[in-house]
Parts: structure tokens; C-alpha cells; sequence
């Protein structure tokens, strides 16, 4: 039995220890915000959080989480309801296929947690390990900025001028 903490939920799961984190997720758990994409960790389709790091979840074996809390995209709001670097995104139009949005989301959020106010240097290199296919980078950093100017407390960006 393995068990994982996601989102502030406990789970116990009756899976093999080998099996990625990113297929408990889907699979077991339900959450299918964060995507497979290319298994090897290098696009970030599947980064979520783990202890506060951006991680490949496709990478990570659910037996090396251990007792680390885990974050997906699910626990930022809902589509209703989304937090302020998910409405960001939205307001900046920094999805096109939408693919890999989730992944981008969630290295985001893991580097404002870390550093509410971030240079755009910081921001581009944090946010290099992942990869949009649709090349929407200048929308998604724009994004980020927007956050980290408005400060994270539950605020919601400005939208960009039109």
C-alpha cells in the first residue's frame, strides 16, 4: 500500500511502487490536469508540485513521493472558480492547444511560492524545462509578470491592454 498526500488529501493506494506519480494521479486518484507528454522529462506536460518543487511527474516512482505533499493544477481553482495564475493565463491568452498548460502552471506557481517577485530573468529560467509546442512563451511569461506584479495573495491580475 502506498500512500500519497495530494492537494492536502490523504490517499492510500494498492499500486506498484515503481508506478510513475503522473499515472497514480490520472489513473488512481482521478486528477487529470498534469499530461503525459513525452515520458522522459523533457517537455513538462506533467510537472506538478512535490514539497514545494516543480517535479516530471512521469519521472518520479509513487514509492520515492514518500511523506512530501504533492500539488497538481487541480488544487489552484476550478474553471469556475480559477486561481489567479490560472486566470492569468486565460486574460493573456497563453494557451493555444492547451496541452501544456497545466505543467507550465504549476512551475509557475512552484517559483511565485518560492519568490513572489521574481525578475523576468528568474522567470525565464525557471520556466525552461518546459516546452510549448504552440510557442506561446512571451504569453505565458507575460502571465507570470502579471501575478508577480499584482503580488499573490488572491488577487487577480490586470488584464492586458487591449
Amino acid at each position: 500500500m502506498i500512500q500519497l498526500t495530494v492537494n492536502g488529501s490523504t490517499h492510500s493506494l494498492d499500486i506498484d511502487p515503481a508506478t510513475p506519480l503522473l499515472y497514480a494521479l490520472r489513473e488512481d486518484l482521478g486528477l487529470n490536469g498534469a499530461k503525459f507528454g513525452c515520458g522522459l522529462g523533457q517537455c513538462g506536460a506533467c510537472t506538478v508540485i512535490v514539497d514545494g518543487q516543480p517535479t516530471f511527474s512521469c519521472l518520479l516512482p509513487v514509492s520515492a513521493v514518500g511523506k512530501r505533499p504533492v500539488r497538481t493544477i487541480e488544487s489552484l481553482g476550478t474553471a469556475r472558480q480559477p486561481g489567479a495564475l490560472q486566470q492569468a493565463f486565460i486574460d493573456h491568452q497563453a494557451a493555444q492547444c492547451g496541452y501544456c498548460i497545466a505543467g507550465m502552471v504549476m512551475r509557475a506557481q512552484a517559483l511565485l511560492d518560492r519568490n513572489p517577485h521574481p525578475t523576468d530573468a528568474e522567470i525565464r529560467t525557471h520556466m525552461e524545462p518546459n516546452l510549448c509546442r504552440c510557442g506561446t512563451h512571451m504569453r505565458i511569461l507575460a502571465a507570470i509578470r502579471a501575478v508577480a506584479d499584482a503580488g499573490k495573495a488572491g488577487r487577480k491580475p490586470a488584464k492586458e491592454a487591449a
